[in-house]
């Protein structure tokens, strides 16, 4: 008996252990996190006291070195929700296709071969992905098109896709495939066909990773610094096509950042264009987990 007391007061002082530690590490997560945002938002505010809100994001001019300087990033704004939503749909359709093509029609073997596959290209440096557009798709869209410059949205949006398409392939397959088998013998049984199957009963029950793969695909090319960096075109303007040269805010902050004098205007100006790219990352996070938990509900009321 009293072995057995002290093998349990062990068990628990194991577990206290083990929980003060898991504690300690998300605590460290979330602080350094913190921290991070508040030095991003100590260091972006004061710009606010040269140029007013409104000018600061509805300004169409963006030169932040003439005398005096312009801060108006809505050109950049307009580039990274443009570039954003192009890429999304690029990727999305081909994503979430793949991988029904995968889960559902893909013989095993054929599956064993593609998935590791489209998981390795999710892998690729982005650097690589954007040297392939600049010297590769660039020259292609040019003599194409006949366009002043490959170097433009659409470049950024087909090369973002192609970074998004891997995780939403690979994170929407294994939700596809994760569905009950019963499920689908249930519907065939009753008569529907594969694709009747596939679109009122399949797609339903894995919405939730769907969506989710479908977040974590966009968040990754709402954010993406080196792609856009070399082949949006850096032009800091309003485009009139989708063939035209932007800067979306990650490549401005990335291209003068290092130019900038240490806590000058342009400084400031930099710091809180990194607070509006938080602010709408933030928000379409906050929006797609709306989204994620509505059709996970969806998904469970269908099962």
């Amino acid at each position: 008996m009293r072995k057995n007391k002290q093998t349990g007061k062990g068990r628990q002082r194991k577990e206290r252990i083990i929980r003060f530690f898991f504690f300690s590490v998300a605590l460290t997560s979330i602080t350094i996190l913190t921290l991070i945002v508040v030095f991003l938002f100590w260091e972006g505010l004061p710009i606010f006291s040269k140029v007013s809100v409104y000018d600061f994001l509805f300004g169409r001019y963006w030169y932040p070195t003439d005398e005096p300087p312009d801060f108006g990033i809505f050109p950049l704004i307009v580039a990274s929700l443009a570039v954003t939503a192009m890429s999304a749909v690029i990727s999305i359709p081909l994503g979430v296709m793949t991988a029904l093509y995968l889960a559902e029609s893909a013989s095993a073997r054929l599956r064993e071969w593609v998935k590791p596959i489209v998981e390795l290209l999710a892998a690729l440096p982005s650097v690589v992905i954007g040297f392939f557009g600049m010297v590769i798709v660039a020259p292609f869209l040019q003599e194409i098109f006949n366009i002043p410059t490959g170097l433009n949205l659409f470049n950024a949006s087909l090369m973002l896709a192609f970074m998004s398409v891997p995780t939403i392939c690979s994170i929407s397959e294994d939700a596809i495939y994760s569905v009950p088998l019963e499920l689908k013998e249930a519907s065939l049984a009753l008569g529907a066909t594969q694709w009747e199957t596939i679109a009122r009963v399949i797609l339903p029950a894995s919405l939730s990773g769907i969506s989710t793969a479908i977040i974590l695909g966009m968040s990754r090319a709402i954010g993406e610094t080196m792609v856009v960096l070399m082949i949006a075109g850096g032009a800091a303007q309003l485009p009139s096509s989708i063939f035209d040269p932007v800067r979306p805010m990650p490549a401005s902050i990335a291209a003068e950042m290092a130019e900038a004098p240490f806590r000058s205007d342009h400084y400031y100006a930099l710091f809180a264009t990194g607070v509006v790219l938080f602010a709408f990352t933030l928000l379409f996070n906050l929006v797609s987990e709306h989204i994620s938990n509505k059709y996970r509900q969806v998904g469970a009321a269908t099962l």
